[in-house]
């Protein structure tokens, strides 16, 4: 079973992504901010990572930075998750080393369709 590292400071968006990653039959873990999603990369990396955007203590991009500085690092599949829509912020995320970027609200049929295309499923 693939292992997928939520990383969310609402409760509200981890618990519905946790819903809809278990239908697709992933192990969730979850972490609050960037500084405890490190720290679990740290101990155990995860194949894919729904990551939030701006997050108290280490927000998504310094997250994907550190995380792909890891050894290891570059194999997670990072979906970043966020209310920004912009060009730069889109651009950054993915130079950032992000491999997809969806909005929120977000549904089960986008998530299902990323991780597809990422070969998750």
């Amino acid at each position: 079973m693939k292992t997928c590292l939520i990383v969310d400071d609402s409760s509200i968006i981890r618990k519905v992504a946790r819903r809809m990653l278990e239908s697709l039959e992933f192990r969730i873990v979850e972490a609050e901010n960037g500084e405890q999603a490190f720290a679990t990369c740290r101990r155990e990396l995860p194949d894919a990572i729904l990551l939030d955007w701006n997050m108290p203590k280490m927000d998504g991009y310094e997250f994907l930075r550190a995380l792909r500085s890891l050894p290891g690092g570059h194999h997670p599949k990072v979906v970043f998750c966020t209310t920004e829509n912009d060009v730069p912020h889109i651009a950054r995320a993915l130079q950032a080393g992000a491999n997809e970027y969806i909005m929120k609200p977000f549904d089960k049929d986008i998530v299902e369709e990323k991780f597809q295309e990422m070969g998750l499923l």
